[in-house]
C-alpha cells in the first residue's frame, strides 16, 4: 500500500490492519509524520508535531501486539489532540500567547484515556484563540484543504483539516456552540459531540464551562464510536461529568437504522441554504429508506438561544480568564479580547435571565424525544463559508447569529449531535447532515449515522492535497 493511500484508511480499516499485523503502527506513524512535515507548512494544522515521542509510542504499540498484549481498536493508532488539552510536558497554548510557555505537568483525562488505549499521539492541533472565534493575529490559522479561500471552521479546525487531509486517523475537537460540528462540516468530516458529560473536561482549558462538550473527529461514524468508547466514562476529577453505563457504541454503528423515528422540522431545515436544505431532506427519505420512520416536529424557537448563549457563554470566559484578563490583556489577540471585554459587562440579572432561556428551551426540547429517538437537520446554514467571513470582534454576537442556529440551542440543551457528510459537494465540502439525539443517546445516533454511512458514499468525499 502506499503511503497516501495508508494515511487515507480509517480508523476502523487501519486498526483491524494493526491487529491483523498486516502494517505496523511505526509504519503507519511514519507516513502520516511525513504527510504532516509535507503539507503542515501550508495547511498549519498542527501548532506542535511530536515526532520522536509517536514513534518511540509506535514501536512500543507493535511490541505489545506482538506478544499478544492487544489493548483494543485504538492501539497503535496515530491520533492528535486540540492544543487546549493539557498534555505532560508538551506546549499547551490555546493558540495564544498568554499561555505560550505553558508545559503542563500531567494530561487532560481524553489524553489519560488515549495513552490506556495504546494510541500513538502525533501532536497539538491548531485552533483560535482559547476556542471561541477569532486567530491571534500572530498565530496564523490553519487552511481548509479543500480550497484555502473557504472557512476552516472556527474553533477546532486544526482537528478538522487534518482528519480531512489525512494528516490524523482521529482527533479531539471541543463544541461550545458548534467547534465540532462546524470544522466537521467546512472540511466534510464526521463530528460527534456526545452529551454533556458524557466526556470528562478535566485537563481541557475552558471556553464555556456549562456550555464545553468534548468528542472525536473522524474520517467515519465507525471511527467516532470507537473513539468515544475509549474517551467517555465518569472521571473523578471532573465533577460535571457523568456517571453512567456506557453503550456498546461500535456494535450500535453495525446495528441498523430500522424502527428509528427521525424527526424532521422542514421549517426549521429551510432555515439553511437551498442546496444544504435539499440536502437534509434528500438524507431524511434515505433513512427512510433503510428503515427508519420519519415524523414531523416543531421545535422550540431557537433565536432566544442564539442571544443566550452568547450571554452565558461570554461570561463564563471571563471567568475563566480572571487570572489573566484584564491583567494581561495586551497579550490577547483583538478578537477573543473584545469577546472577554463583553463577557465581563454581563450583570447577574443577565446571566439569569438567560440561563432561564436556556432552561425553558431545553425542557420543551427534551419532550420531543417521546415521540422520535433522532432529529436531522443542518449542522450549519452553508455548505462553506469564505475564509474571510468571520466579523472581526465580538460585536456581531451582541445580536443573534444566526451562523449559531443549528449548533448553540443544542449546548443550551446539552443534546448529543452527529455531524457528517449528508450530500454531493462537487468537489467541494458536502453539505453536512446533523443528527441530534436525547441526553446519553449517542448509541441511537452512531445507528442511525452509521447505516446512511453504508447506504450512501458522501463520506468517501476528500479534498485534493
Amino acid at each position: 500500500m502506499d503511503s497516501k493511500a495508508l494515511c487515507f484508511l480509517t480508523l476502523s480499516e487501519l486498526s483491524a490492519a494493526l491487529r491483523k499485523r498486516e502494517v505496523t503502527s511505526v509504519e503507519a506513524t511514519r507516513a502520516v509524520l511525513d504527510r504532516i512535515h509535507q503539507l503542515n507548512p501550508t495547511l498549519r494544522a498542527y501548532l506542535t508535531v511530536l515526532d520522536e515521542p509517536a514513534l518511540r509510542q509506535a514501536e512500543a504499540a507493535d511490541k505489545e501486539i506482538a506478544a499478544g498484549k492487544y489493548r483494543g481498536p485504538l492501539h497503535g493508532v496515530p491520533i492528535a489532540v486540540k492544543d487546549l488539552c493539557w498534555t505532560k510536558g508538551v506546549p499547551t497554548t490555546c493558540a495564544s500567547k498568554v499561555l505560550r510557555d505553558f508545559r503542563p505537568t500531567s494530561n487532560a483525562t481524553v489524553v489519560d484515556r488515549f495513552e490506556a488505549a495504546g494510541a500513538v499521539l502525533l501532536g497539538k492541533l491548531h485552533l483560535t484563540e482559547f476556542a471561541m472565534a477569532w486567530y491571534h493575529p500572530e498565530i496564523p490559522g490553519p487552511l481548509n484543504p479543500w480550497n484555502p479561500a473557504l472557512w476552516p471552521g472556527a474553533s477546532s479546525s486544526g482537528s478538522g483539516a487534518a482528519t480531512a487531509a489525512g494528516l490524523c486517523y482521529a482527533a479531539i475537537g471541543t463544541d461550545t456552540g458548534g467547534s465540532i460540528r462546524f470544522p466537521s462540516a467546512a472540511n466534510g468530516i464526521v463530528g460527534l459531540k456526545p452529551t454533556y458529560g458524557r466526556v470528562s473536561r478535566h485537563g481541557v482549558f475552558p471556553l464555556g464551562e456549562s456550555l464545553d462538550h468534548i468528542g472525536p473527529m473522524t474520517r467515519s461514524v465507525a471511527d467516532a464510536a470507537l473513539v468515544l468508547a475509549a474517551i467517555a466514562g465518569r472521571d473523578p476529577r471532573d465533577d460535571t461529568s457523568l456517571d453512567a453505563p456506557l453503550d456498546d457504541y461500535a456494535a450500535a454503528a453495525r446495528a441498523g437504522a430500522f424502527s428509528i423515528r427521525v424527526g424532521l422540522d422542514e421549517q426549521y431545515v429551510a432555515g439553511s441554504s437551498p442546496d444544504v436544505a435539499k440536502a437534509i431532506l434528500d438524507a431524511a427519505r434515505e433513512l427512510e429508506k433503510i428503515g427508519a420512520r420519519i415524523v414531523k416536529v416543531k421545535l422550540p424557537e431557537v433565536e432566544p438561544c442564539l442571544a443566550a448563549w452568547t450571554t452565558l457563554c461570554a461570561a463564563e470566559a471571563a471567568a475563566g480568564h480572571a487570572a489573566t484578563y484584564p491583567s494581561r490583556a495586551s497579550d490577547y489577540g483583538p478578537g477573543f479580547r473584545s469577546f472577554l471585554e463583553l463577557g465581563a459587562s454581563v450583570r447577574g440579572q443577565d446571566y439569569a435571565n438567560a440561563h432561564m432561556v436556556r432552561e425553558r428551551f431545553a425542557t420543551r426540547f427534551q419532550q420531543l424525544f417521546n415521540n422520535v429517538d433522532v432529529i436531522a437537520c443542518p449542522s450549519m446554514p452553508f455548505a462553506s463559508l469564505p475564509n474571510d467571513g468571520m466579523p472581526p470582534d465580538a460585536s456581531s454576537f451582541k445580536e443573534p447569529n444566526p451562523l449559531l442556529g443549528f449548533t448553540a440551542p443544542f449546548n443550551m440543551s446539552g443534546n448529543p449531535t452527529l455531524s457528517m457528510p449528508g450530500g454531493d459537494g462537487k468537489g467541494a465540502p458536502p453539505p453536512s447532515l446533523q443528527l441530534v439525539g436525547r441526553l446519553l443517546g449517542e448509541a441511537t445516533l452512531l445507528r442511525a449515522g452509521a447505516a446512511f454511512e453504508r447506504a450512501t458514499e458522501w463520506h468517501t468525499q476528500r479534498p485534493v492535497t
